[in-house]
């Protein structure tokens, strides 16, 4: 008996792990996307940032404002991705045993690790532009 319940979930076991595995590595391009953008956007405005510096802006407010840039687009892509996930999550009830599609818990848990998951690629960049010397920065062309 033992041996037929474990045939008959392997199949879904192994979507399980599929889900899990892909899930983890769309969750990874995403911190690296976000990364990259925040990057690209400190590396364009190193003057910028060194000019604030200048004139007396702490590492903090520059740590911040870069920060808050990172969060916004990750709070503008949480709003996005859970309009469309009620919208489009009617058809996966039945994939899904245990958990509707529409759980809030769940929700609010995803919802989490991928603010979590934003603010840890937004600091990384936001470090670096808190870094800028405004001397280096002015001499830079």
């Amino acid at each position: 008996m033992e041996e037929s319940v474990v045939a008959s979930l392997s199949t879904q076991r192994l979507c399980a792990i599929l889900v899990g595995v892909f899930s983890a590595l769309a969750l990874l391009l995403a911190a690296i996307g976000l990364y990259g953008a925040l990057a690209y956007s400190v590396g364009q405005r190193t003057r910028e940032i060194g000019i604030r510096m200048a004139l007396g802006a702490t590492r903090s407010n520059v740590l911040r404002l870069v920060a808050k840039q990172g969060m916004m687009m990750v709070g503008i892509g949480l709003c996005v991705g859970a309009a469309l996930s009620l919208v489009l999550s009617r058809g996966l009830d039945r994939f899904v045993y245990g958990v509707t599609s529409r759980d809030p818990a769940t929700m609010v848990l995803v919802m989490l690790v991928l603010c979590a998951v934003g603010a840890i690629a937004c600091w990384l960049p936001a470090r670096r532009a808190a870094s800028v010397e405004p001397l280096d920065a002015l001499r830079q062309e």
